[in-house]
Parts: C-alpha cells; structure tokens; sequence
C-alpha cells in the first residue's frame, strides 16, 4: 500500500512529475501559402534580396506558384458548388 501512495509517473527524462499534455499538430492552409506568395513577390519586388539570392528565391516562388495553381481550382470548385 505504501508504494502506491508515494508511486511518481516518470516522465522520457527520468524526472517525476505529470505526464506532458499532447502537442497539437502545426497546421498550414493553402491562404498561409497563398499570403507566403505574396511577401516573396513584394520582397523581390522592393528589391529585399540581393542578385545573388534572385535564382533561389525566385525558384521557390516558381514551386509554390505551381503548386498553388494546381491546388486552389480544386478548393475553389468545391466551394462554389450550387446549393438547390
């Protein structure tokens, strides 16, 4: 009886104390992407990088900007779908 009133969860450090509560997930919608566009494209635009980093940062937008196009007719089909 004794061991269970001075029993301790153990937490993956050793250390005794509570259990640590569950993270949540990070989370990254297609607007997040879609407002990320945007600053590369004002950044780039108001001269922010310098010519040496223009082909990295300009074949990032190129990926993300395919990407986006293939991505937002889908969510846009689905919610302008007429409801009778």
């Amino acid at each position: 009886m004794e061991n269970q009133e001075t029993a301790q969860v153990t937490t993956a450090n050793g250390v005794g104390g509570e259990a640590p509560a569950p993270q949540a997930q990070p989370e990254l919608t297609i607007t997040d992407l879609q407002n990320l566009r945007a600053i590369i494209d004002t950044a780039a635009r108001r001269g922010a990088f310098p010519a040496a980093e223009m082909q990295a940062v300009g074949s990032v937008f190129d990926r993300l900007n395919k990407f986006l196009e293939v991505v937002t007719p889908q969510t846009q089909d689905q919610s302008e779908t007429p409801t009778a």
